[in-house]
């Protein structure tokens, strides 16, 4: 994105977030993301549909052997019936669905939303289908039978849009909403009078990013249940470059990994001479969520940016209902809370995903590493974070999962990061990375079997406020190189104090401990030139003169002190 482009986003982002946040007087956190996000869905829906209008009429009225859409004109009797026949073939629901394009009906169009929801309250605004007519009740009930209209429409939406009608919404500020998202150009957007190469699903997408990680942010700890860091995500995503084959997340919160994973593509398929389309149909999404209302705003992130997704057919536990139970895949990759320790069932005593041990009943670490490995192609890679105790801790079976797990050759690589990256917890993390097929048989890789590689992050990365450090690009690139050169046996060297790569009998003389620090050591001290024997004289000197001077203060407080009438 050149900064043309990233100025306007991030103007956008002001001015949106600025309209979005008087609704706070009204609602909390929880709740009023629920009402922009819907606006923003709605927005994108119809601006999408109108862009695939405008295809469609400039083929029905051009005259090309290839365009099979077009309608002569001289087949009409008058201009009148001609444009009659456009308009009727501009809502035809095949057009749109066959360019994977949600189908809008007319009274869920943008258009319709911004005009009915400015006329009083009680106007008949249309009749519906047994005859009777239909009143403007309040804006919060025209959203909401716009959502209802859309997902009569579209059966892959079905369930999945929050209605703010619950929410008793003063009218003139849901008005005032509506008017500045109208007032924004998602289609052809223009900056300082440069036209950018940005589209609106693009645009959309960018900004329910955005307000995602806003309302992480004023929700706290809250918001940690469905919102990843952006940058954690990308270095996971660039660590494992999904390019093709299914993608797994057991805990997807909004669905952040999928949309990194996307964007992966977007950005990495030229790089490969890959037609990005093309590429896309390669990678199929799978993701479980529990929580009814996030596994909502996920359905509604993956349908804003076009991703084709399978997230079973309700939201459920993924360890007391798993959704996806015959699914293998190639790339897995989760962000699951912390130490959760109402998580267990006597149901899941025997589980079958229990291969490396029975996880303890107070704490799910080692339930979702186990999980997510019964869960993994044979020849697939997973990373999930974790609290860094799981690295370390021996209580309640956790020691012995691991050591099986560094017995049986599954651990790839281990990545401690540093703190204050995350909204909801200031538990200091790590991320697990493990494969079940480290041989390089496929020949992209080259024999890891019994080594594991170490990374210590916790000094990278910059405070972006006072309370949230985030990773530069150049971090992710340093991490994600690491790993690649590691994996290739091309170019890889250890770093004291960054990076290590150890072997198995290594780490089980640490009694299978994978806490980064323990292997990579200490960094290398730059050195300065002076020699050895000058350098410990002129400590010496120095140490000798700052003995003498403590020993002179020493003095001179007893001295004071005595004058007051006290000893020491």
């Amino acid at each position: 994105m050149n900064t043309t482009e990233q100025e306007f986003l991030n103007d956008l982002d002001s001015k949106l977030w600025k309209a979005a946040d008087k609704l706070r007087a009204n609602l909390d956190a929880a709740n009023y993301k629920h009402v922009v996000l819907g606006l923003i869905f709605l927005k994108y829906v119809s601006d999408a549909f109108e862009e695939r209008q405008e295809v469609l009429l400039e083929q029905f009225q051009h005259d090309d052997d290839d365009n099979i859409y077009f309608l002569p004109r001289e087949d009409y009797d008058s201009d009148a019936d001609y444009q009659q026949a456009l308009t009727d073939e501009l809502e035809v629901l095949d057009y749109y669905r066959e360019a994977n394009v949600f189908w809008v009906p007319k009274a869920a169009r943008w258009k319709t939303l911004q005009e009915k929801a400015a006329l009083p309250i009680g106007t008949v605004l249309w009749q519906d289908a047994a005859g009777t007519d239909a009143k403007l009740r309040s804006v919060s009930w025209l959203v909401d039978n716009a959502l209802d209209e859309i997902e009569k429409s579209n059966a892959k939406l079905k369930g999945i849009l929050n209605r703010i009608g619950q929410y008793q919404l003063d009218n003139d500020t849901l008005i005032g909403l509506i008017n500045t998202f109208s007032d924004t150009s998602f289609t052809k957007p223009v900056h300082q009078g440069t036209q950018l190469d940005l589209h609106s699903k693009d645009i959309l997408g960018h900004v329910y990013e955005y307000f995602l990680g806003q309302f992480a942010l004023a929700e706290g700890k809250q918001g940690g249940q469905y919102y990843t860091p952006k940058s954690i995500v990308t270095l996971i995503v660039e660590m494992l470059e999904p390019y093709a084959g299914r993608v797994y997340d057991p805990a997807m919160g909004s669905g952040g990994f999928f949309v990194s994973s996307d964007k992966f593509i977007e950005e990495h398929a030229s790089e490969q001479h890959y037609n990005v389309a093309e590429q896309k149909k390669h990678i199929s999404v799978y993701g479980q969520e529990s929580n009814p209302t996030t596994w909502k705003l996920a359905a509604m992130n993956m349908a804003i940016r076009g991703i084709d997704f399978n997230f079973g057919k309700k939201n459920a536990d993924s360890f007391l209902d798993d959704q996806h139970p015959d699914l293998r895949a190639d790339f897995v990759m989760a962000n699951p809370p912390f130490n959760i320790k109402d998580w267990w069932s006597e149901s899941l005593a025997d589980d079958a995903r229990w291969k490396y041990g029975s996880p303890p009943k107070g704490n799910a670490n080692f339930g979702w590493i186990q999980h997510m490995l019964h869960h993994l192609a044979p020849t697939g890679s997973m990373a999930l974070l974790l609290a860094n105790g799981s690295m370390s801790s021996n209580t309640n079976n956790e020691g012995k999962i691991r050591k099986r797990l560094i017995e049986e050759d599954l651990v790839e690589c281990m990545v401690a990061l540093p703190g204050q990256l995350f909204t909801n917890t200031q538990i200091p993390a790590c991320i697990w990375f493990l494969t079940k097929d480290k041989s390089g048989k496929d020949g992209k890789k080259h024999d890891r079997r019994d080594d594991i590689l170490f990374i210590d992050a916790r000094n990278l990365g910059y405070m972006k406020d006072r309370v949230l450090r985030d990773f530069t690009t150049d971090d992710i690139r340093k991490v994600a190189d690491t790993f690649h050169a590691w994996q290739k046996g091309e170019g890889y060297e250890d770093v004291p104090g960054f990076c290590a790569s150890v072997d198995f009998q290594d780490v089980a003389k640490h009694d299978f401990v994978l806490t980064p620090g323990r292997y990579v050591g200490a960094p290398d001290q730059e050195d300065d030139g002076e020699p050895f024997a000058e350098k410990m004289a002129r400590l010496s000197t120095q140490l000798k003169a700052q003995f003498d001077e403590s020993g002179r203060l020493e003095a001179a407080i007893k001295s004071n002190l005595g004058g007051l009438g006290y000893e020491l």
